[in-house]
């Protein structure tokens, strides 16, 4: 079994993976994360490590009492795709294994892989296994925390799905501007996309993901697990060349 680890914005994610197939997976606090390691010791053959922060030396150590043959993603690393970003050094890991985890569900295809989590990212690798980059714009949360921080009166509101289209109230408008406009630019920049890769292959992923897999008119296909399978495929490649 082969043990993967994100460490995202807001939270960490981990999955044993066995021959390509998930076989545990959960979510943890960094906290946490000394006991999960605890009970995959012993039953994993390499650990692979994704941050969107710098990785404590703490974490390391349990890294390695937990495995010894455990890497770290970056863009150092041998990818399952030519890397035509202009600033490889400076693609997230979390990006990287998206694009991996788009290759390792549609393989000689052109994909989009659209991340809705904290930020909402677009990742695109063509049939020819060459990833170009994307883009990257605010997710839900954060435009609901940067109305309310950056005015003067508007209130912070918890994510739900908007009531009305047509907002009755202050919290209805916000709702409805916030996931109602980001359904819009999410369908608005697929269809740019699909003007130039008309086969394109597109998958939508992230933990936002429920406010918008049945919502968008493009055909997609929704994967909550494509980042955590990109990494695998990332780790297969590697997996003999400690870092």
């Amino acid at each position: 079994m082969e043990l993967v680890i994100d460490i995202g914005n807001t939270r960490i994610k981990y999955a044993g993976i066995t021959n390509g197939q998930i076989q545990t997976k959960g979510y943890c606090t960094e906290v946490e994360l000394h006991s999960r390691l605890n009970a995959f010791s012993g039953k994993v053959d390499n650990i692979m490590l994704s941050t969107v922060k710098p990785v404590s030396e703490a974490i390391l150590i349990e890294l390695t009492e937990c495995c010894t043959n455990n890497l770290v993603l970056s863009s150092d690393m041998e990818m399952p795709f030519k890397n035509d970003y202009e600033t490889p050094k400076t693609i997230g890991a979390d990006r990287l294994a998206l694009a991996a985890g788009g290759m390792f569900k549609f393989p000689k295809k052109d994909v989009l892989i659209v991340d809705v989590g904290t930020c909402m990212t677009f990742d695109f690798v063509d049939a020819k296994a060459t990833y170009h980059g994307g883009a990257i714009s605010p997710g839900l949360q954060m435009r609901l925390k940067a109305l309310n921080e950056f005015t003067g009166n508007l209130p912070l509101i918890a994510l739900q799905e908007p009531i009305n289209l047509i907002g009755r109230n202050t919290k209805e408008s916000i709702l409805s501007g916030v996931v109602n406009g980001m359904l819009k630019e999410l369908d608005g920049i697929i269809d740019v996309y699909k003007l130039r890769y008309p086969e394109m292959k597109i998958i939508l992923t992230g933990g936002d993901l429920a406010f918008f897999d049945k919502k968008l008119k493009n055909s997609i296909f929704a994967d909550a697990d494509t980042l955590l399978k990109g990494m695998y495929f990332i780790l297969k490649q590697n997996a003999n060349k400690k870092i």
